[in-house]
């Protein structure tokens, strides 16, 4: 593999050797610090493997992903339950307390509340029958007070027959905005699955887990992106998350993803990856300029390991940095310049810098979107990811995912309410690489 020509160790061996490239191909002057001036983008079901979305089959392949709500499930469904039997407490509680209290206290005119409750979770014909039962109860107490019928109906019984016509209608255009959501959402939902293929589990000398979690807000497209490419040398990895959420932060993250599958086999370093990102998201914004995802802008994390150095290199435009493991101890990388955004508008000038990490046979390395470092607890604490990691050191690899998922969920003050993201990469030891089936094969190309 191509190495960065001008790499000079500024530090032990632990620390990161920084190389300076050339600014952006696109012109625009880029400086370091501004990394900070975008950690809020938006984005993307779990996976296994590396370059897209999926679960693993029997084969060991991946299969394509669905998107999966996250957080606390209970709550949310105890609510809804909770909702579709309010109307029959309603018809229950109203004539009981009725019938025991003094023949001046009239709860039966709470009964109108019954069909407006129904309308909220229950369909046009459920309204309907739950507005009739309302009626029938309030003409039985009506008899059982011994009232003379027609004046004392006429007026309760007209109230109930317009609030359960009203409540049924509503009933009835919330379906229909339910029915647009969800063919909007699976139109979404397929656009993103076809920008995030499966992916096999392991690529080169490097196995790699990948959670992709859609947030329980129930936006299931959002923006993070990930691809792993075996390459001559090695293996280059790009973890992305665009700005935003929807179709067009899926735009451009199908726009990275193909810029990045075409420069990772070619470019002689991570600089030139960048490079060719930013020029793309460029010539975009110059023959689109009315599409939205032209206006939009993308933390990025780049990772090359070379097949004969025990490293990892790393170059972040604006994204988090990695937390790497070797044995019990785990530590954040600490990047030396990490680069603005890719396409933020802010005229800068500096160049990409790599650094370079140890990374020997055994070791882990978890990249992440801010999902996972943003999250918060309901004092405002952010996420230990390091010491969750550091009690999670003896557990094997194909368990990270599924333990940092559930303790996110836990943690969280709402659960998961934005989409998250993160891929763990191990490097194999020695003479364990294996090369991509032919599909997996096609797949990368």
């Amino acid at each position: 593999m191509h190495g960065s020509p001008d790499t000079n160790r500024t530090g032990p061996a632990d620390t990161a050797r920084t190389t300076g490239t050339a600014a952006s191909a696109t012109g625009v002057p880029r400086t370091a610090g501004a990394a900070d001036a975008a950690r809020t983008t938006g984005t993307a079901t779990r996976t296994t493997g590396t370059g897209a979305t999926g679960a693993v089959d029997r084969a060991g392949r991946a299969e394509p992903a669905r998107p999966a709500h996250r957080g606390p499930r209970r709550p949310a469904e105890f609510r809804y339950l909770l909702g579709r039997a309010l109307p029959f407490l309603v018809l229950v509680a109203a004539p009981l307390a009725d019938v025991l209290t003094a023949p001046e206290e009239r709860f039966d005119r709470f009964l109108v509340a019954a069909p407006a409750l129904a309308a909220v979770t229950w369909g046009a014909r459920g309204t309907l029958a739950v507005g009739a039962l309302a009626m029938g109860t309030t003409a039985l107490l009506t008899l059982g007070r011994g009232d003379r019928l027609l004046p004392a109906l006429l007026a309760g019984q007209t109230v109930l027959a317009v609030v359960t016509l009203a409540a049924a209608l509503s009933s009835q255009a919330r379906r229909r905005r339910e029915v647009e959501l969800r063919r909007v959402s699976e139109v979404a939902e397929t656009a993103q699955r076809a920008v995030l293929r499966p992916l096999p589990r392991r690529l080169g000398g490097v196995d790699l887990r990948l959670l992709y979690e859609a947030s329980a807000a129930g936006a299931h497209v959002g923006g993070d992106f990930y691809k792993a490419l075996k390459v001559r040398g090695g293996v280059r990895i790009m973890l992305g998350d665009v700005q935003g959420k929807g179709l067009a932060a899926v735009e451009a993250a199908s726009l990275l993803l193909g810029s990045f599958r075409e420069a990772a086999y070619t470019a002689p370093g991570l600089p030139a990856i960048a490079e060719r990102l930013e020029a793309s998201m460029a010539r975009y914004a110059e023959r689109a300029p009315e599409s939205t995802a032209a206006d939009r802008f993308a933390t990025v994390l780049l990772a090359e390991i070379p097949d004969d150095e025990p490293v990892v290199r790393l170059l972040s435009c604006g994204h988090p940095a990695p937390v790497v493991q070797r044995g019990a101890v785990v530590r954040t990388v600490e990047l030396s310049s990490p680069s603005v955004p890719i396409h933020l508008p802010v005229p800068v000038d500096a160049p990409f810098t790599v650094d370079e990490v140890p990374f020997a046979p055994g070791d882990r390395m978890l990249m992440f979107t801010d999902g996972v470092s943003e999250t918060r607890d309901g004092h405002g604490a952010f996420y230990p990811l390091e010491q969750r990691l550091r009690g999670w050191a003896a557990e094997p690899a194909d368990r990270i995912p599924d333990l940092l998922k559930e303790d996110l969920a836990r943690f969280g003050a709402h659960g998961l309410d934005d989409d998250t993201t993160a891929v763990l990469v191990v490097r194999g030891e020695a003479g364990e690489e294996t090369l991509p089936s032919h599909e997996e094969h096609l797949i990368g190309v």
